[in-house]
């Protein structure tokens, strides 16, 4: 979380230094410092912040790449996608983070369950001022580039007929058009490493043209998708 956006956090909240630093646990000089940019806001900070200033989950901090798990509890993910919204958790009790980083660590895994990946291309819908840059950057960091892009070209597609999502066409084409000077050669799943032989060379015969210009073999489509009607 920036400076300029926890000082702007507070102001809308109604809330003085001194009545925020005492809810925040912290002195109402090291708040002045952190809003004046003079010392970083840590992470944990950051979330007590978004909370109190009933901020968007955009506000709240994103990890480094190398603090990002290949190896996640299908179950946190899950109760992370409540805490953005998606309607298909909306039963678990939800935990906030940070759209980008929700994505990202999605993409990392060697095998995810298939309710799991299907809520991505929503939040993607859902979060379109989300930190693209810091996404983009760390999934190629991490290889997984096809991955987002076939699922910014799925999200992108729904924005072209359903109009609650058409505010995300813009900045979807945008980063669509980047990840595609990064796309990779090798052949990929959408996180389904695991995948049996005979399901690959099926896949590979029958993919739809979007998953085989992505390189991965994935039956996925938009119209699968439980919010595309």
């Amino acid at each position: 979380m920036t400076s300029e956006r926890l000082k702007a956090g507070r102001l809308n909240a109604g809330l003085t230094q001194v009545q925020a630093a005492r809810r925040l646990g912290v002195s109402q000089p090291y708040l002045s410092q952190l809003e004046k940019g003079e010392r970083p806001v840590r992470a944990e900070l950051a979330r007590a912040a978004a909370t109190l200033y009933r901020l968007p989950a955009t506000a709240l901090p994103v990890p480094e790449s190398t603090q990002v798990a290949d190896g996640a509890d299908p179950e946190r993910l899950a109760r992370q996608l409540a805490g953005l919204g998606y309607p298909g958790f909306a039963h678990l009790r939800s935990i906030k983070a940070n759209p980008a980083a929700v994505v990202l660590e999605s993409l990392l895994q060697r095998d995810l369950e298939v309710r799991l990946v299907e809520a991505l291309p929503w939040v993607l819908l859902a979060y379109p001022d989300m930190d693209w840059s810091w996404l983009v950057r760390h999934a190629k960091l991490r290889d997984a580039q096809n991955r987002l892009g076939f699922l910014v070209a799925l999200a992108k597609d729904l924005a072209t007929t359903q109009p609650q999502f058409r505010g995300a066409l813009e900045p979807l084409s945008s980063v669509e058009k980047k990840l595609e000077q990064a796309r990779l050669a090798r052949e990929d799943t959408l996180c389904r490493d695991s995948m049996p032989v005979t399901e690959r060379r099926w896949l590979q015969a029958r993919r739809s043209p979007l998953a085989q210009h992505w390189n991965l073999l994935t039956g996925l489509t938009s119209y699968q998708l439980s919010y595309a009607a």
